[in-house]
């Protein structure tokens, strides 16, 4: 049965002529029953075959059919060709126009069938019955052709919320699909930032270090052992923080690579401290406040900033350069602080495009203060050196 639905589905225009051969031959019957003459016969001949045509084609030509239904029923009325079988073709030529999209037939097809019933009254009246009752029965007779009218426009309707209905799921979906693309390229984003703070600090600070060993390698061993160890432990973080980050490019298959270190946070910053003491830079780190637990965007960036901060003293401050870092817990915020005594050039780094050339400097700072809904004011101090002033709002549902 499926199958012979979708077969007549495909093939209208066959479904309705086997239905306008039916009418056909039923209006044959008539025909065959006129005893008017032979001019008489052809007119009914010609009446019947007219709105047997129009069934036959009412989808593949509808306003055409609906003119030919007009000069069918005018031809009835002129030449005095009554009412029969064949006249079912109005109905289903007036549901046919008033289900599609041409508004003029679609009204045109409403009138015709109001009017019809009542010319057909006036033209062949019941000789039996009153005037009155001739008209209650014309009302009586519009009925149907405004039920066949309703019914169509009532498809027209249905068809075009149906129609409205897909487009915006295709809509919905081409924006899903535009969504998902925006997102993806937000955290490939996020990953270049973050593997650029990794990459910009622990490679400065292995190179550093690199440096200072091979400096005293002969004059002072265990300098130079303690330089490389702590080469080994930055590059071991650094691949740890690595392979976190790359770890959210991978498939299913990423929660068989074991756990991966957690993002940092603003308890990590003194570690990060410590680790640049250890490479020769001088950095005074105070805390102020009472210290809470900050949503994991704040504390990520707080930490990236002061890692980013400290890498460009360290790449850029000059000789004898010192740095302090300052955390302060407000009620409503966090605010960082970040100063160094060094030649006071960095500014110019930062605006120029970052401090290891490759535009995430001071624009990246702001990028990922500005992803919080924090301010960040960075410029030379007064007397030499460079400051970063950083405040982060702590906000519920941000």
């Amino acid at each position: 049965m499926h199958r012979l639905y979708d077969f007549l589905r495909r093939h209208p225009t066959g479904v309705d002529s086997f239905w306008a051969l039916l009418l056909l031959a039923l209006s044959g019957l008539a025909v065959v029953s006129e005893t008017g003459g032979h001019a008489r016969l052809a007119l009914h001949v010609l009446t019947a075959v007219a709105l047997s045509a129009v069934i036959a084609l009412r989808r593949r030509w509808p306003e055409k059919m609906l003119l030919l239904a007009t000069a069918a029923g005018l031809l009835q009325l002129a030449f005095d060709v009554g009412p029969n079988i064949w006249d079912f073709a109005f109905l289903v030529i007036i549901y046919t126009v008033a289900s599609g999209n041409t508004r003029w037939a679609s009204r045109y097809a409403l009138v015709g069938g109001l009017l019809a019933p009542l010319l057909a009254t006036v033209r062949w009246p019941d000789p039996v019955t009153s005037a009155g009752k001739n008209v209650i029965g014309a009302v009586f007779l519009t009925v149907p052709f405004i039920l066949a009218w309703v019914l169509g426009d009532s498809v027209r309707t249905r068809r075009a919320y149906w129609a409205q209905l897909e487009e915006r799921a295709t809509r919905l979906e081409k924006e899903r699909e535009q969504q998902a693309q925006i997102a993806v390229t937000a955290e490939r984003a996020r990953i270049a930032r973050e593997l650029h703070d990794v990459v910009a600090h622990n490679v400065s600070v292995m190179v550093v270090q690199a440096d200072g060993a091979a400096y005293v390698l002969d004059s002072s061993p265990e300098q130079a052992k303690q330089a490389l160890e702590t080469i080994s432990g930055t590059g071991r973080q650094a691949l740890a923080e690595m392979r976190r980050l790359l770890g959210v490019l991978r498939t299913d298959d990423a929660a068989e690579g074991g756990e991966y270190v957690p993002q940092p946070d603003v308890e990590q910053i003194g570690d990060l401290v410590e680790q640049v003491r250890r490479a020769g830079l001088p950095v005074e780190f105070r805390i102020e406040g009472a210290p809470r637990p900050l949503p994991s965007g704040v504390e990520l960036t707080a930490y990236r900033i002061v890692q980013e901060a400290l890498t460009n003293t360290r790449k850029h401050g000059g000789p004898d350069v010192g740095a302090t870092v300052r955390l302060t817990y407000f009620d409503d915020g966090l605010g960082l602080l970040v100063e160094d005594d060094g030649r006071g050039a960095q500014h110019e780094l930062y605006e120029s495009g970052g401090a290891d050339g490759m535009g995430h400097g001071l624009i990246g700072m702001r990028e990922r203060v500005g992803m919080v809904g924090g301010t960040l004011d960075a410029g030379p101090r007064p007397g030499g050196g460079f400051r970063i002033s950083v405040l982060l709002p702590i906000r519920s549902g941000r």
